[in-house]
This record gives C-alpha cells, structure tokens and sequence, in this order.
C-alpha cells in the first residue's frame, strides 16, 4: 500500500451506527433488528429478542450494525405502529442505514444532532402502506 492509500484507509469513516429503539411494542423492535440484521452485519443475534424490561418505564433496545456492506431487504415486514429510531455513527454511516430503512419502511427524520465527525438523527418508522 502506498502513503495515499494508507492515509485514504486511516481517514475512512467506520461504517459503525449505533442504534437505539423506543417508544413501541417489544415485537416491532423485534422487526426491526430484524431487517438490520438481514440487511447488515450486526451485534445483536437472532435469538436475542427484545423484552420488556420494566412495565413502568419505557424500554429502550440497542444494537450496532456496520453498513459497509448491506444485503438486500425482503419483503416490507408490517410494524403495528410508528417506530422511534435513534441512530448515530458517522455521516455516511447514518446516511446509509436511513436510506436502507427507507426501501423498507416510510421514514421521517424528526430530529438531528450533528458534531464534527459524528451525527445523531431520530427516525420515525412506519409500515409502508400506513403512510
């Protein structure tokens, strides 16, 4: 490898988005982990499945996908309504896994914070036919 392609690799942005979901029923969280988890590598596994952790507070579930390589989605899975979605990583990371969400479900971003090498976007998620 030579200097430019070594520092075009060190200057690479990781393909990392932390992802938080909230404010639904444990089974369209499980939904959607799992089409991340068709579409992308993702630390969450299949027999993982999100639960209930409090019947008083709301519960949020985390997964981190890496969207350098997706695979394609099958069909529009149905969510029983919106879908909250905190994602966060680098820009062409969250880019990425919202334009992946949005061949799938119908995405809205409701909200944005953005620093220097990162974003954080919220995403509200609903079944394509609900919009």
């Amino acid at each position: 490898m030579n200097n430019s392609d070594a520092h075009a690799q060190e200057h690479r942005e990781s393909g990392d988005v932390v992802v938080e979901v909230t404010g639904c029923p444990k089974e369209d969280a499980r939904t959607v982990f799992d089409v991340l988890r068709r579409s992308f590598v993702s630390d969450r596994p299949a027999d993982d499945p999100p639960e209930d952790a409090s019947a008083v507070r709301p519960t949020v579930w985390t997964a981190t996908v890496d969207v350098t390589e997706a695979e394609e989605s099958a069909a529009p899975p149905r969510l029983s309504g919106p879908v909250t979605v905190e994602a966060q990583g680098g820009y062409w990371a969250v880019d990425r896994l919202r334009r992946h969400l949005a061949d799938t479900f119908t995405v809205r971003v409701v909200g944005t914070a953005s620093g220097d090498q990162e974003q954080e976007v919220r995403l509200r998620l609903e079944s394509r036919d609900a919009a």
